[in-house]
C-alpha cells in the first residue's frame, strides 16, 4: 500500500472504510434475497393444492411418469405441512409422503408405501436423497433452511429479458452440493435457474423454471426441470389445476391419513 509519511492519505482512508461499511450490506441484501425467493417459491399464500405430473427421461429418451397430488401448508414463523399423495404407476400408486418442516432444525418426513401397509419415517440425512427416483431431491421438494448456507451476491444478469440477481450459496456444512448459483427474478423473486457444483467444483445438476403463470396474484414456477448434466438424465414437473387459500386443515396432515387420505382433497 502506498502511503505519504508512513501513513495512508485521507482519501484512502475514506475509501477502507467505506469498504469495510458495504461489505456486511452486500452480504445482508443476499441473505434476504434468497429468503424472498424462498418465500416466493415454496411459502405463497396460507396453503397450496395442485395435480403434479413428474416425467423422468433418461439419457436415451425414455419416459416415466410420477401422477400426484400434492398439498401445502404454511405454519408459523416458517413452519410448513407438506402432503402428497400419488396416483400412478402401478409401483407408486397409493403411496404418501408427508413432511413437517421447521425453520433452523431437521424436517420431519414419513412415508407410507401401500404394498407392505407401512408408514417409514425418513432419517434427515435422507434429505439429500433422490424423491421418488427422479432428478430431485427430498430437500429440493420442501426447501432448504436459509441458515444452512452462506449467500454471498456475485453480479446481476439477464435471463429471457428478465433481471435477476445471481447468488451464490455455499454450505456451512456438508450438502448434496459444494456450492449453488441461483438466477433470482428481480421482481417475483423466483429462481429461473439454478447450478449446482460438486466439491471438484463440476456442475452436475441445472434446474430452470420453463414457464411461470400469475395463479390468483401469486407468480408460479409451473413447469420445472432438473437436469443431472452428468448421467444425462432429466425430470421435468408441470403443475395443473393450482390453486392456493383452499382452506386445508391441520387434522390432513397426520400418520392417519397417510394411509386413508380424504378423497376431496386428493382428487
Amino acid at each position: 500500500m502506498k502511503t505519504w509519511g508512513g501513513r495512508c492519505g485521507p482519501a484512502l482512508v475514506v475509501l477502507l472504510a467505506m469498504a469495510m461499511q458495504s461489505a456486511p450490506a452486500v452480504a445482508a441484501d443476499a441473505t434476504e434475497t434468497v429468503r424472498k425467493s424462498q418465500s416466493a417459491f415454496f411459502e405463497a399464500g396460507r396453503d397450496f393444492q395442485a395435480r403434479v405430473k413428474m416425467t423422468l427421461i433418461t439419457r436415451e429418451g425414455q419416459q416415466r411418469l410420477r401422477d400426484l397430488t400434492m398439498l401445502r401448508k404454511n405454519g408459523e414463523a416458517g413452519a410448513q405441512k407438506y402432503f402428497m399423495y400419488f396416483h400412478s404407476p402401478a409401483d407408486v400408486a397409493g403411496m404418501t409422503f408427508m413432511v413437517y418442516k421447521f425453520p433452523n432444525r431437521d424436517d420431519d418426513r414419513w412415508l407410507f408405501i401401500p404394498a407392505i401397509n407401512l408408514v417409514n419415517r425418513i432419517a434427515a440425512r435422507d434429505s439429500r436423497s433422490s424423491f421418488v427416483g427422479s432428478d430431485f431431491t427430498y430437500e429440493d421438494i420442501s426447501g432448504r433452511d436459509l441458515s444452512a448456507d452462506a449467500h454471498t451476491l456475485v453480479t446481476e444478469d439477464q435471463i429471457g429479458g428478465r433481471k435477476v440477481y445471481v447468488v451464490e450459496s455455499t454450505p456451512r456444512s456438508p450438502a448434496e452440493y459444494a456450492r449453488k448459483l441461483a438466477w433470482i427474478d428481480q421482481t417475483t423473486f423466483l429462481p429461473l435457474k439454478e447450478e449446482y457444483y460438486d466439491v471438484q467444483d463440476a456442475l452436475y445438476k441445472v434446474f430452470t423454471a420453463d414457464e411461470i403463470k400469475e395463479v390468483q396474484g401469486f407468480p408460479t414456477a409451473v413447469k420445472r426441470t432438473m437436469v443431472n448434466v452428468k448421467t444425462g438424465h432429466k425430470t421435468e414437473v408441470v403443475f395443473e389445476r393450482v390453486q392456493y387459500e383452499v382452506g386445508l386443515g391441520d387434522d390432513l396432515f397426520s400418520e392417519r391419513y397417510l394411509r386413508r387420505p380424504p378423497e376431496r382433497w386428493i382428487k
